[in-house]
């Protein structure tokens, strides 16, 4: 068998230069390189002729050189051109600088050329092509691979290197797959399918090949997300909470109603917390909709049955803002909350982790700092994660260890399509509260290009002089050359010398210390800037009421989940906001996007249309959840994979829960491998 662990620097044609280059594209091993799927294929198998090309198409086309190739300089630059011809009419083709190519092309023998036509003048142009000779078939003739890559390691480079890794296999490559799924499924071996991923010979290949990567990438995610979930809940005896403490004592005492769906939600945690299994529920909820009083009750029934809750937030402001919100609704129970950041006194902080220790504090609230091993609990019954895609699962079960088996209630106000949610957290039960309170105004969002921003800046001083704030948001913190998008520093300079001069002004960004960022906010919440600029830091969560606009630089390079999570960081007051979006660029990707923001404030609308536009890779990078990564499925497109392969994965984890039966022990060898040993059989 073949050692898909060796190091990838023993494979042929890698130097030590280029070992480097593919460690930056994460690839270190055999398994990595030929896991490196392409990310796109150029067909250069079909050959036109010249009377058929349009202009700006890439296409093949098989031709002979009608004259020696002629040399024009221009200053310095050297241009060589050559007429060529089949059948149908001439075309020209044109290379810069590239004088080895002069004497390369001989009359009357038969060439291929690929690349992009132009047309010029009423004649068609090819410039810079790659070529083969009629006999040779090494650019041109077949469905060529585009791989992800880096500028110093060429497209040619990495298909050999690739290439020859697949030839290092030789037919050697373990099946990962029981002969009786690859068999019900119709689905190639796995060696086949990895060649065929790579250099298809036409496009039915390669969805054959497709086809059964994807569906042994998500069987082996949706096994082992089962296998956590009854692990969790088969094996083990929670707590179960007092029935006659209820979680009515403290709605009917809430100075608002709770909407229908807050209610729904409250119902499914108030059975799980009395059942003897341990809850372990994601709570869905958009922007707005009301999770933190949903949590709060939860809370109020675990002190009040005798146990202690942990709240961990994903930044200190919003650890602070959850304090504030528990002690205004339980500290007329008599319920004792208190905070644990980064910013407390070592002299605080021991202080604090004694009480908390001898049970004296009912409810702690804080950031990664509850993760710490001193931090310990005399009787800890709930655990409250907030914006749960911060938290990977790992850090999610740290906290839960703190206590004998505590009920798990994880918060997220990103909105995940339902099938999705499946997926990313398969080993939780779902929870949604898809309604928000009534009475909120609807924030009003607008598109805009270049030519409205002296409008969109005279707009921003009229609300902040009415005794409103700002946030301007940008995706950079510093000035980059290869992408056109403006910088938060840049920004800040410009803003704050010539258009916002009479403002108080100031930016925030995640390279900043903790305590700088807090300390910023801070000042915003209280009323001491006008106008925060910022990069998506301020995404998470904080509430600053009197902020009524929102204006969004270069929105067309956030997901449209992203601008809809910014969106809400206004609108969280009694005033009117506004969300503005200014946007570069003319493509009808872009236009779509920007319409939908304008035409919903839904946010799980939202987030099906992210998945659809721009693929389930990016609007959800699975890594921070402590799940393997996606390498080639894509949930929205393989919605059909997904569904046979969660009846697969149901049907196996009933019969064999362990994987040990001999049929599924490739399967067992699988998941072990692809969870890194995280999951125990």
């Amino acid at each position: 068998m073949v050692d898909l662990k060796k190091d990838v620097k023993y494979v042929k044609g890698v130097g030590p230069n280029r070992v480097t280059l593919l460690n930056g594209l994460g690839i270190f091993t055999l398994e990595d390189l030929i896991s490196h799927y392409p990310r796109d294929y150029e067909d250069r198998s079909k050959p036109k002729k010249i009377a058929e090309l349009i202009d700006g198409e890439e296409v093949l086309i098989e031709v002979f050189p009608v004259s020696r190739m002629t040399e024009i300089r221009a200053g310095k630059m050297k241009i060589y051109k050559l007429v060529v011809r089949d059948d149908t009419g001439t075309m020209i083709i044109t290379w810069f600088n590239q004088s080895y190519l002069k004497n390369r092309f001989k009359m009357g023998e038969k060439y291929k050329f690929f690349g992009k036509v132009n047309m010029k003048y009423g004649k068609m142009e090819m410039n810079s092509p790659v070529y083969d000779s009629e006999e040779t078939n090494k650019n041109t003739g077949k469905i060529i691979p585009i791989y992800p890559s880096t500028y110093r390691l060429s497209q040619n480079t990495i298909r050999t290197i690739i290439e020859n890794g697949l030839n290092s296999l030789d037919g050697t490559l373990e099946e990962t797959l029981p002969d009786y799924l690859l068999s019900e499924y119709n689905l190639e071996s796995l060696e086949t399918a990895i060649h065929q991923i790579h250099f298809p010979n036409d496009f039915k290949e390669f969805e054959r090949a497709r086809k059964r990567l994807v569906f042994e990438e998500l069987l082996t995610v949706q096994i082992g997300l089962l296998h956590l979930k009854n692990k969790y809940s088969k094996n083990q005896i929670g707590i179960s909470f007092n029935k006659n403490v209820k979680m009515s004592d403290v709605i009917n005492d809430l100075p608002f109603k709770l909407t229908k769906a807050q209610l729904k939600v409250l119902e499914e945690i108030d059975a799980d917390m009395e059942d003897v299994k341990p809850m372990n529920r994601l709570l869905q909820g958009d922007v707005g909709s009301g999770k933190t009083i949903v949590s709060i009750i939860a809370a109020y029934k675990a002190v009040k049955c005798g146990y202690q809750v942990a709240i961990m937030a994903p930044t200190a402001i919003l650890a602070s803002q959850h304090l504030e919100s528990f002690e205004s609704t339980l500290s007329k129970y008599g319920i004792e909350c208190d905070l644990l950041i980064g910013s407390v006194t070592k002299k605080q902080k021991e202080l604090k982790l004694e009480k908390l220790k001898n049970g004296e504090i009912d409810i702690l609230i804080g950031t990664h700092a509850l993760l710490e091993d001193n931090v310990v609990f005399k009787n800890l019954g709930l655990v409250v994660t907030d914006e749960q895609h911060r938290f990977g699962v790992r850090q999610r079960s740290t906290i839960a260890s703190k206590g004998n088996n505590p009920d798990v209630l994880v918060m997220t106000a990103t909105p995940i399509p339902r099938t999705l949610a499946l997926i990313l957290y398969g080993d939780l039960d779902i929870s949604i509260i898809d309604e928000l309170p009534p009475n909120r105004k609807k924030i009003e969002t607008y598109a805009v290009t270049k030519g409205m921003e002296e409008r969109v800046n005279n707009f921003i001083k009229k609300l902040v002089n009415e005794g409103r704030q700002a946030y301007i948001v940008c995706p950079l913190v510093e000035e980059n050359e290869e992408i056109d998008a403006k910088s938060v520093l840049e920004l800040y300079e410009k803003y704050k010398k010539e258009v916002f001069s009479d403002y108080r002004l100031e930016y925030i960004h995640g390279k900043m210390r903790p305590k700088e960022k807090d300390e910023i906010m801070e000042r915003f919440k209280n009323g001491e800037i006008d106008i925060l600029m910022s990069t998506t830091v301020i995404e998470v969560g904080v509430n600053v009421p009197n902020a009524s606009i929102m204006i969004v630089e270069n929105a067309e390079r956030f997901g449209l989940a992203q601008l809809h999570q910014l969106r809400g960081r206004v609108g969280r007051g009694e005033y009117q906001s506004y969300c503005i979006l200014k946007y570069q660029g003319k493509s009808d990707i872009i236009r779509q996007r920007m319409k939908i923001m304008q035409d919903t404030d839904n946010g799980f609308i939202i987030a099906e249309k992210d998945l659809e536009l721009r693929g389930s890779g990016e609007f959800f990078g699975t890594r921070q959840h402590g799940l393997p990564e996606f390498k080639i499925a894509n949930l929205f497109e393989d919605m059909q994979i997904l569904k046979s392969v969660q009846s697969v994965a149901l049907k196996i984890e009933n019969e064999d829960p362990k994987l040990e039966l001999e049929k599924n022990y490739k399967l067992r060898k699988m998941v072990e491998n692809k969870f890194e040993n995280r999951i125990e059989l």
